[in-house]
């Protein structure tokens, strides 16, 4: 019986590591996978450069009007069947995304921003809920699993449109396969509800006067600006000097890839030195100088620039993330604090990829584009680091 008992719970954990890891593919494929094929998109369409930028900044502004509310959703719902409810909005989102109708397209975008977003706010919260002892690594599998999703969605874009003779339709069209997994992986997580996940979620208005939840928000905001500008952006931007599209579309793959053990560790380092002032330096470092070596050497040291950038870009997610953990006490609170940064983090980010198209239309150079960036990671440093030295949350009554 104790051994038909433990096979019941490790299938349980398993079944429960596999819907994480499903629900983490989901909130990053959809997402990679357009860049490589936007020169295409906007041949095909007929769209401008800002328009293009809109079809990243949508799920963008998604997050943001939307991540706020999420919380209390959940609280009435339940963490996991809102999860789950998710994933047939991002079926739809694709489908429409891919369907060759402009109006579609931005609908679609939207759609999938929506379905990302509940992901987005509560699988920190799920994880601080079901693995109490686990938050690093399960966080950090979490952020690998996205990774691995976003390397082969963005580097084999190209090769799926080619494979499957629907150009850029089938290149993001295809990831409606992995949505509709798991939606069906998930199903396992449907079990009734119990107090500790009914009380998982909630409001979160005393966050609002809180200088902790500000920073740690604006460092949500402005490490997503320096990532979807380079989703949106950094495969056009190699093209234009002088790659062909799959080149660009595996160089920016680098990135994800450099992201891949980093995501994984990131988190666990995170979760086990006390004191973060060094790690965010070294983060702001190596961000800056993978900048820089686009600006001054373009695609001449290519690859050491977008590894530094990799880096840099995943470092900083693997800190915010934790810092929702960290900085809370209890899955409530990192709800709470999770839905507030994603909500007004998105909002700042949303205008990054939009900024950078429209300054290269005035400028016709991508370079002033490029130097944009280097304020945001100085800010983003500054936030970061005033996030670190204060305390966490202390657990409020009722809460």
């Amino acid at each position: 019986m104790a051994a038909m008992n433990r096979d019941k719970v490790n299938k349980g954990v398993l079944m429960t590591v596999l819907g994480v890891v499903f629900m983490a593919i989901n909130m990053r494929a959809p997402l990679t996978s357009i860049s490589p094929v936007v020169n295409e998109i906007i041949s095909r369409l007929s769209l401008n450069n800002l328009e293009a930028g809109l079809i990243t900044t949508l799920p963008l502004l998604a997050f943001g009007c939307l991540s706020i509310f999420i919380p209390r959703l959940a609280s009435g719902l339940g963490l996991e069947r809102v999860l789950w409810y998710s994933m047939p909005v991002l079926v739809i989102g694709l489908l429409a995304r891919a369907s060759g109708n402009v109006g579609l397209l931005f609908v679609g975008a939207a759609l999938i921003g929506v379905a990302i977003t509940v992901g987005n706010v509560l699988m920190p919260a799920f994880i601080k809920l079901r693995f109490p002892e686990k938050m690093g690594l399960m966080t950090g599998i979490n952020a690998l699993s996205m990774n691995v999703a976003g390397v082969l969605a963005s580097g084999f874009s190209v090769q799926i449109g080619l494979l499957t003779g629907l150009g850029w339709k089938g290149s993001i069209g295809v990831w409606v396969i992995p949505a509709i997994i798991g939606f069906v992986v998930w199903i396992p997580q449907l079990r009734p509800r119990d107090k500790a996940v009914q009380a998982a979620a909630g409001g979160f208005s005393e966050l609002l006067r809180s200088p902790l939840a500000w920073y740690i928000t604006i460092f949500m905001g402005l490490q997503s600006c320096l990532f979807y500008v380079f989703v949106a952006w950094l495969p056009v931007v190699l093209q234009e000097w002088g790659m062909t599209e799959e080149q660009a579309g595996w160089t920016f793959s680098y990135i994800q890839m450099t992201q891949l053990p980093i995501t994984l560790l990131g988190p666990v380092i995170t979760a086990r030195i006390k004191k973060h002032t060094n790690l965010i330096l070294f983060t702001t470092a190596v961000m800056l100088i993978g900048v820089l070596g686009l600006v001054f050497f373009k695609t001449t040291y290519v690859i050491p620039s977008v590894i530094c950038i990799g880096i840099g870009t995943g470092l900083a997610f693997s800190i915010v993330l934790m810092f929702f953990v960290l900085k809370t006490q209890t899955p409530q609170k990192a709800a709470q604090l999770s839905g507030m940064a994603q909500s007004f983090g998105y909002l700042i980010a949303a205008a990054s990829p939009p900024l950078f198209g429209w300054i290269y239309d005035q400028t016709s150079d991508w370079t002033y584009s490029l130097l944009l960036l280097i304020p945001i990671t100085l800010g983003m440093c500054l936030v970061a680091l005033l996030s670190a030295k204060i305390r966490p949350f202390p657990t409020a009554p009722g809460s």
